[in-house]
């Protein structure tokens, strides 16, 4: 017990997609600095494009974390299976995987976490995604305090915290969703229907994905903390509600620390592309870069009518094009318009995928049209790049009201009910780049850098929300 206390040891499992291993590998790095011993666990299909990316096309290291050790932070790393083979097309046979999330996954883990605290006696915790549909249940079982680590913001848990209101007033679940302003959520002074996570704006909703929310949601009334990767002074209203049914911790931004930065930890699907040499020979606050993250998908005629936006914008530009970015299809030259690539010439750069965190902090980039994942706007943020917004799925749609409506560092690229038209692209990007309300939005995106380097400074309140949580967290294991 006394070993318990001193050095907790738990067992981390991310969902697999880029998006949540990525600061689920920070977490762990700044646990494993604070006296944790960590067993990272990623599925096999992740750990193999993670690998293969690392190695430019064959297998690569085994485990992500040796450089991680040999710096003396006690992480070890195990894989488990989804339950489907390496070959196996999760993205174009997407209802079946996430079946397999919610009925054989689940299995995977449960053997993986009882051979481990079998063989380890140490292990005294398990921090799992928010989304996944079997923490409590397995963290109960085995003895385990339950730790859910939520990746995206403060504001949207508390939406999904309270489907079950959603319900009851008649927003969400009904045939006729009611379409007036949802004032009754705790923690969310006030939304729009139209701005709600996607998955609570379908019609559809007995679909696997909201049998896994439901279920998901579920388990997390029961987790004995929830970690956020947020900020209270970013989000006090939010957190000060979700505080009030369990204990929360914001502790975010989960970026590298000066004791991490310099050990790299492998998470990305795809080979990196190298921008820094284009983008040294451009002029300061000259560049827009363009990315839809690591997951979504868009339609063929969304790029095209952005990349003529372009072209009509006149403004250099890095594009991240992954390989998957159009719906169910490969990437082919042939989706961007004919003699493209050649009329950009020296202007623009298109890529499969590059280090964000590192395009966005060059001098260069004055503007971030993006998806609005979470992680990206944390980063944009803290580089003070402003940003035009074209929310795809899940969070982005909640996200895009932080960012234009609430707290003013970015603008809408279009109206979502309507189709994107080049036109509105070349003029939004205009508008952002141009010295006029690109650098007022430049202003309001420079006050918000203070709310995330407090939350990370050595006093400040995410490191005191750290300290807290593990002190708990050894209480709660002395218990």
């Amino acid at each position: 017990m006394e070993d318990k206390l001193s050095k907790p040891h738990a067992i981390m499992v991310p969902l697999p997609r880029q998006g949540h291993v990525i600061p689920f590998t920070h977490l762990a790095m700044k646990l494993a600095s604070n006296g944790f011993t960590i067993t990272f666990v990623n599925t096999q299909i992740i750990h193999h494009q993670i690998t293969k990316s690392e190695s430019n096309g064959s297998e690569g290291q085994e485990d992500i974390f040796a450089a991680a050790r040999k710096s003396g932070l006690d992480i070890r790393y195990r894989t488990v299976s989804d339950g489907f083979p390496l070959a196996f097309n999760r993205s174009q046979n997407l209802d079946q995987y996430l079946e397999g999330l919610l009925h054989v996954f689940p299995a995977h883990v449960d053997e993986l976490v009882g051979n481990l605290v079998q063989s380890d006696p140490s292990i005294s915790c398990l921090i799992a995604d928010t989304f996944h549909t079997w923490p409590a249940t397995i963290a109960n079982k085995y003895n385990l305090v339950h730790i859910s680590f939520w990746t995206e913001t403060a504001f949207v848990l508390c939406i999904y915290y309270h489907m079950d209101l959603l319900r009851k007033n008649g927003h969400f679940g009904s045939h006729d969703n009611r379409e007036d302003t949802i004032d009754y959520i705790p923690g969310v002074q006030a939304i729009e229907p139209k701005d709600l996570v996607s998955h609570l704006q379908a019609t559809n909703t007995s679909t696997a994905a909201h049998r896994i929310l439901y279920k998901a949601f579920q388990q997390v009334t029961n987790a004995n903390f929830i970690l956020c990767n947020t900020v209270q002074e970013l989000e006090s209203q939010s957190l000060l509600a979700l505080q009030e049914k369990q204990p929360t911790y914001a502790i975010g931004p989960v970026f590298p620390n000066k004791a991490t930065k310099s050990v790299v930890v492998a998470t990305n699907l795809i080979s990196e592309f190298d921008c820094t040499e284009w983008l040294n020979a451009k002029p300061p606050g000259s560049v827009l870069y363009i990315s839809f993250g690591s997951y979504a998908q868009v339609t063929k005629n969304v790029v095209e009518e952005i990349a003529h936006g372009l072209l009509l914008s006149r403004v250099s530009f890095i594009w991240v094009l992954r390989p998957d970015t159009i719906s169910h299809g490969e990437l082919e030259t042939s989706i961007l318009p004919v003699g493209f690539e050649d009329e950009i010439k020296d202007r623009g750069l298109i890529v499969p995928w590059c280090s964000q965190i590192e395009v966005l902090s060059n001098p260069a980039i004055g503007g971030f049209l993006t998806h609005c994942g979470w992680n990206s706007i944390l980063e944009s943020m803290w580089c003070g790049v402003p940003m035009l917004c074209f929310p795809i799925l899940t969070d982005q749609t909640t996200n895009r009201k932080l960012v234009v409506d609430d707290w003013g560092i970015g603008l809408n690229l279009c109206d979502r009910i309507k189709p994107i038209t080049r036109m509105e692209v070349a003029e939004k990007i205009n508008r952002l780049m141009s010295g006029r309300l690109g650098d007022g939005l430049q202003k309001e995106i420079k006050k918000m850098r203070p709310k995330l380097e407090d939350g990370l400074a050595v006093n400040g309140s995410s490191q005191k929300n750290l300290s807290q949580f593990i002190s708990d967290v050894k209480a709660k294991i002395q218990t």
